[in-house]
């Protein structure tokens, strides 16, 4: 199998696969003695890495086209009738491939072996686009998905805060504003230089309505988790932007040069996760400093300034999956993943057997499912129960 193949499959089951790649591995697959290539592959490099859903009932091959059209939805790159048309010649192609769970090393159960589960009533649904701004002036405003809000400095549009370029504010004074994603939220704002912030549930970022001349470029993250895609400086009429972009959280600063990243800083949380996806970054904290390359990562403790490590990341799909729409899991504990869980669908959570908070689980999973839906397939391939009741889900 050539490697061009391997990054079209890789791209298939993270949703990126352009028309002309899809096209291109449909075709490919219709060699029989390329699906055996592709089982193995999968079994090999795939499952084991990421330990995916069953893909061998009508129900999950349902679920994987819902993803696809979603995510032609959210590009809008790729035409829909011909997208869809091979998307389903794919999961024709496929359906017989995808029997397994993974357990104790094997990557198939018999239907006899099989666990049956209840889902509860009290399940809950995922979190949504949606976050407070806070003006200069203490005003609140409530952004959704449903709703179009117009401001003098910028435009929303459903999931989407878009600061103008070119506002007329007052060129000597710099102006906040605050961006806050509740529990169950998630939000993405392009900031008036062009820079683009995804930020995750639970998170809170301060930013100026416009960059004056001259001066770096500096927002802060009070909280949670943001993604930014980092504009290089440009030069206007009324003058040149720094070329500097600062990102200010506690106990660090970074120092950015046209790149994007990752910073996770949850408050309950004793580190500040910052991971370079592409590009190149300084980090300071305390009397310590560092630069960062692609593919690394820095651990900085909230409580020690000046403390912190570098270290390899061999799958930054796992650090970025969030953004993505997916949950990526590798080795964590439970109580790390109900952590996750309980920001995203706004619940609380308790551990009836203390022995289940150290259990691990490895794998991806849709945020767009229920809690109940994510719980099933952790509960597949681990050795735990759960409850909902009033928002709260119970491990025993």
């Amino acid at each position: 199998m050539n490697e061009r193949i391997q990054d079209i499959i890789v791209k298939y089951f993270s949703k990126s696969a352009s028309e002309k790649e899809l096209i291109e591995l449909t075709e490919w697959l219709k060699e029989e003695s390329n699906v055996l290539l592709f089982e193995e592959f999968i079994r090999t490099n795939y499952l084991i890495d990421h330990c995916m859903l069953d893909f061998d009932t009508d129900n999950e091959k349902s679920k994987v086209l819902d993803k696809i059209k979603s995510e032609e939805r959210r590009k809008r790159k790729i035409r829909r009738l011909v997208f869809l048309k091979y998307a389903a010649l794919l999961l024709v192609l496929l359906g017989g491939v995808f029997t397994y769970v993974f357990n104790s090393g094997k990557f198939y159960k018999s239907e006899k072996e099989k666990k049956t589960v209840t889902v509860p009533v009290d399940d809950v649904m995922p979190g949504h686009d949606k976050a407070i701004l806070t003006l200069e002036n203490g005003d609140e405003i409530v952004l959704e998905k449903e709703r179009e809000v117009q401001l003098k400095q910028a435009n929303q549009e459903g999931e989407r805060l878009v600061y103008k370029q070119n506002s007329n504010i007052d060129e000597e004074k710099e102006i906040y504003n605050f961006l806050t994603i509740p529990k169950g939220g998630q939000f993405f704002v392009q900031l008036s230089d062009g820079t683009k912030v995804w930020l995750n549930s639970d998170s809170k970022l301060k930013y100026p309505v416009k960059f004056l001349n001259g001066r770096p470029r500096k927002v802060e993250l009070l909280y949670g988790e943001a993604y930014f895609e980092v504009t290089k400086s440009k030069g206007n009429s009324e003058g040149n932007i720094a070329s500097h972009f600062l990102v200010q959280s506690k106990s660090q600063e970074i120092d950015v040069l046209g790149t994007q990243f990752n910073i996770k800083a949850y408050q309950d949380e004793k580190n500040i996760t910052t991971t370079l996806v592409e590009g190149k970054i300084t980090i300071a904290s305390g009397n310590a400093k560092k630069t960062l390359k692609p593919m690394e990562q820095a651990i900085v403790d909230q409580e020690s300034p000046g403390s912190f490590s570098i270290k390899k990341v061999s799958k930054v799909f796992d650090e970025i999956a969030w953004k993505e729409g997916y949950f990526s899991f590798r080795q964590k504990s439970m109580e790390d993943i109900m952590m996750v869980l309980s920001r995203w669908y706004d619940v609380e959570y308790t551990f009836q057997d203390s022995q289940k908070r150290t259990k691990t689980f490895t794998g991806v999973l849709d945020r767009g499912n229920t809690i109940s839906q994510i719980l099933i397939n952790i509960q597949k391939t681990n050795e735990i129960n759960y409850k909902i009741k009033d928002k709260t889900v119970i491990i025993d």
